[in-house]
């Protein structure tokens, strides 16, 4: 019996679309992960960046559980004493949704080379529309353990 060595000639990239309205963020992002590594392709390989396109629409309407709109702080620093800047969640989801989304994904994706290039083959967009139609990406559903609330 022989084992089979994915090759980077191997492996073919898809594009798949996710709609972010009612979703979990951290949800989201473990979804997104996964697909950007190649996780739910047969032939994974954890050393080759064998996942796919990832662009994720409506970046704007995510959910946060329990009260960590005002409760999580994104935090930085100016870099002179006393310079510790917290910004609570909800008014950065007001200023850039999008980069809520990105940090939330470069979290669960590896802190390597290999996960600063999969970062780079997702696209986020805060509103419903996106300029990727000639990829045809294939639409996503987020494996939720919460049912959607009806609109």
């Amino acid at each position: 019996m022989k084992t089979h060595v994915t090759k980077g000639a191997e492996i073919q990239s898809d594009w798949h679309v996710i709609d972010a309205d009612g979703v979990v963020l951290g949800r989201l992002a473990c979804e997104a992960a996964a697909l950007l590594r190649g996780k739910h392709k047969p032939n994974y390989c954890s050393n080759l960046d064998g996942g796919d396109h990832v662009i994720i629409v409506n970046a704007a309407k995510i959910v946060l559980t329990g009260n960590k709109l005002d409760q999580k702080m994104r935090y930085r620093h100016t870099g002179f004493p006393g310079g510790l800047k917290a910004t609570p969640y909800r008014k950065w989801m007001a200023a850039a949704p999008e980069e809520v989304v990105r940090k939330a994904v470069k979290g669960m994706l590896p802190s390597t080379r290999l996960g600063r290039a999969m970062l780079n083959k997702v696209k986020i967009y805060a509103g419903a529309e996106h300029p990727h139609a000639a990829q045809v990406p294939q639409p996503y559903v987020v494996k939720s353990s919460r049912p959607r609330e009806a609109a």
